[in-house]
């Protein structure tokens, strides 16, 4: 925030890999309350993130990049696919649906 308060009024939110090195209650806590201050305050949250589990099931959309390229950008069940995984980072994997939340899962089995 500036001296003139411009941060109060400032309605986005720029994280870079906010739960890096939490463990997973505090990884939980900190993306609860960002997707507090999201639905409640109307924040933007623009985060990087590489925990894909994660990014699934808080985010409204989703942007896939390889080597500083957009790969693919949706909502999360358009992004995490197991084409895009093997696009994006040369794994095997399977995506299933959370049945809590109906959210994309990745299963990891193997590199490519």
């Amino acid at each position: 925030m500036d001296s003139n308060g411009a941060g109060a009024r400032n309605r986005n939110t720029l994280l870079d890999e906010p739960t890096t090195y939490l463990d997973l209650a505090h990884q939980l806590e900190i993306l609860k309350l960002l997707q507090d201050l999201n639905k409640k305050q109307k924040r933007t949250i623009v985060m990087v993130i590489h925990e894909l589990n994660n990014a699934a099931r808080f985010a409204d959309y989703m942007v896939g990049v390889k080597k500083g390229k957009i790969v693919c950008h949706g909502a999360a069940e358009e992004v995490m696919t197991k084409e895009s995984l093997k696009q994006i980072f040369n794994i095997d994997a399977e995506v299933v649906k959370d049945p809590r939340n109906n959210k994309p899962v990745c299963i990891t089995y193997d590199l490519i």
